[in-house]
């Protein structure tokens, strides 16, 4: 087995590749899929927040993206202020200053796995696997974390109280009714996410006999070489590069 095999894994035979290409390349094109998927989320939001208040009969909306804020944010703050919740510029700092290169990271380990043929390719691929139920619980943790840090000083945290906000759903603050929905860029996150776990399966049936028969392979000298041992004449010794057999 060379260093190279070691590391990569076996390469598939040039005859059974013209044979059966499709096959072999249905991993690599589900995983490429699945990296184009994330990076188009990012022009997406992954969660939406539609509020309504006496104020705003015609409602309002929040579109959350991986790095920003968009749409009805300045009155929405405005009718947070009476809650006594923190400002949204306050939250997940860390996680907008690096969503966009974290994904287009994650989209080129997933374009890298081409190259892989052994069960590496787990490590490459993991990432996209688990990002969708990293950002849900990423976004989780600041909805509990804002319905627990509210001003005692504004008018309605008395009567709210401490609350953790649905990530999903509807819900009822004080006057405020809202409905928390998942963007449409956490849906090409999650198809990803899909295509990444079928893409290990037919990545693990199509490439886990060539890697045992490899191994096998590899195996075989050793196993020759250990019953030329077994056979040679009690007390002799058998001299590795010479004449095979040879006492000494």
């Amino acid at each position: 087995m060379s260093l190279v095999e070691k590391i990569f894994g076996p390469r598939i035979p040039s005859e059974e590749l013209k044979k059966d290409r499709w096959r072999y390349s249905q991993p690599i094109t589900l995983f490429a899929i699945a990296a184009v998927l994330l990076v188009v989320s990012v022009f997406f939001p992954y969660w939406i927040l539609r509020l309504s208040a006496p104020q705003f009969p015609d409602g309002l909306e929040v579109h959350a993206y991986v790095n920003r804020l968009e749409g009805d944010v300045v009155e929405i703050e405005g009718l947070n202020h009476y809650v006594g919740m923190p400002a949204f510029d306050s939250g997940a700092v860390f996680e907008r200053s690096i969503a966009v290169i974290s994904i287009i990271v994650i989209a080129g380990l997933l374009l890298a796995v081409v190259f892989i043929n052994n069960r590496w390719v787990l490590l490459f691929a993991l990432p996209a696997l688990l990002y969708p139920l990293i950002f849900i619980g990423d976004l989780q943790y600041w909805l509990w974390k804002y319905g627990h840090s509210l001003d005692p000083k504004a008018a309605f945290s008395g009567a709210v109280g401490e609350f953790t906000p649905p990530i999903f759903g509807p819900a009822k603050i004080a006057q405020f009714s809202t409905l928390a929905l998942p963007g449409p860029g956490l849906l090409l996150a999650i198809a990803a996410a899909v295509l990444v776990g079928i893409g290990l399966w037919k990545h693990r049936k199509i490439y886990k006999p060539l890697v045992e028969e490899m191994r096998a392979r590899d195996a075989a000298p050793r196993e020759r070489e250990g019953t030329a041992v077994d056979a040679a004449p009690g007390g002799d010794t058998m001299v590795a590069g010479g004449d095979r057999g040879a006492p000494t």
